[in-house]
């Protein structure tokens, strides 16, 4: 299912508006959660929404989609880092319910292992958030991934380098390696929202939109799954086919 609005700030509005029904529905959720400029204003909203009319965030249990090897929560460019600044240090989200994977770990291949696991003790995630890298990445799984992958470690590709050197002050920092969920974890949640925005994104919506079903472009397992809800601006969907665009925002 698409839905298409004319600003970021609709798309992030709507999206925001999505993971707050799921806490108000089911206070002890568990949500996957992403990170990114996409995400930036989905959760500035959220924040803004749950501070205004308080919800007892207490039982919320949340699992982050990815973190790069070799990075340290206090590093800015980690995404424990971008979690705590953008969500956590706003929210009275318990830290024991809060998970991300460790790129730090001693033992790496032991912590993908632990991750996935975790996951499936707590439930399955109810609602995954979802962005889309230029290469049609969802999490860090890159092109050709497997889709019955569990979470693992990713060499990262030159272009997913490239696209995320922009918040590295030296682009030779930008790690080669990151942990990422897997495809199949992602597609054991009940619900996804995925969330594209801006001209950046409207190629690779627009071969999404396309293609089967096939892992040269890891984003297209969504279409396996039953409850997709792909969010995207009226630039994001600027190459999808004008009467899709046309009906769905009306």
């Amino acid at each position: 299912m698409y839905k298409i609005f004319d600003t970021v700030n609709e798309a992030s509005l709507y999206t925001a508006q999505r993971l707050l029904n799921q806490v108000q529905s089911n206070p002890c959720a568990n949500l996957g959660l992403a990170t990114g400029s996409t995400m930036e204003p989905v959760y500035h909203r959220l924040v803004e929404c749950l501070q205004s009319d308080p919800v007892d965030i207490s039982q919320l249990t949340t699992f982050n989609l990815d973190e790069y090897i070799g990075l340290d929560a206090e590093h800015a460019q980690s995404y424990r880092y971008y979690m705590h600044q953008y969500v956590f240090s706003k929210l009275n989200i318990p830290k024991e319910k809060v998970n991300l994977p460790d790129g730090m770990a001693a033992d790496v291949e032991g912590a993908c292992q632990a991750y996935s696991e975790a996951i499936r003790a707590a439930g399955g995630l109810d609602l995954q958030l979802l962005g889309i890298g230029s290469n049609g990445h969802i999490g860090f799984n890159e092109p050709y991934t497997c889709f019955s992958s569990r979470t693992h470690v990713i060499e990262l590709s030159e272009q997913t380098r490239l696209d995320n050197g922009r918040f590295f002050v030296d682009k030779r920092e930008v790690p080669t390696r990151a942990i990422t969920m897997g495809i199949r974890d992602i597609l054991e949640a009940k619900e996804i929202v995925l969330l594209a925005t801006g001209m950046k994104k409207a190629t690779v919506m627009a071969e999404l939109f396309h293609s089967g079903v096939d892992e040269a472009l890891p984003a297209s397992a969504l279409k396996q799954h039953p409850n997709v809800t792909i969010v995207l601006d009226r630039e994001a969907a600027a190459f999808l086919p004008g009467e899709i665009v046309d009906w769905v925002a009306g």
